[in-house]
């Protein structure tokens, strides 16, 4: 890979797996365990409208450097772990999407009228969702850096 491809790559990685580690891991058990719901939404909310924008910039950085050296490369001749992160990136992407177009709208939309139920409720799939794509994130990192044994 390109060292460019590679620094581009590596710097939406980073930002995006690492963002959703420290939510999940650090930032989700503290703010359940101190704030009630109505701060707690209304936390997440803020956090997601700061969050997801560095969110967007990093699936741009990782796909399209991925695909750069995909195609500078040939999709014939790229490795078989190449095809696998590029798999896991796509259904990354993809449910990040699911969660930028429908239950984050919902989030917003709970939290300006206060409605605490809807929120949660559209929190929790928020949380699921990062739950997997974290997990997915970590599978391809797993990948990328121990694909070669293979």
């Amino acid at each position: 890979m390109h060292p460019i491809f590679l620094f581009f790559h590596l710097i939406g990685v980073v930002l995006w797996v690492g963002g959703m580690f420290f939510a999940w891991v650090c930032l989700r058990p503290v703010a359940a365990a101190q704030l009630a719901p109505p701060a707690r939404l209304s936390l997440w909310a803020a956090v997601f409208a700061r969050f997801f924008p560095w969110v967007w910039g990093a699936v741009a950085s990782t796909i399209s450097s991925g695909l750069a050296t995909l195609l500078f490369v040939g999709m014939k001749q790229a490795p078989l772990h190449w095809h696998l992160m590029l798999l896991l990136g796509l259904v990354m992407s993809g449910i990040f999407v699911f969660v930028f177009l429908d239950p984050y709208p919902k989030l917003k939309a709970a939290v300006a009228v206060q409605d605490w139920p809807t929120g949660g409720a559209a929190l929790g799939r928020i949380r699921q969702l990062i739950g997997i794509n974290l997990t997915l994130g970590f599978l391809t990192i797993a990948v990328a850096s121990l694909g070669r044994l293979f």
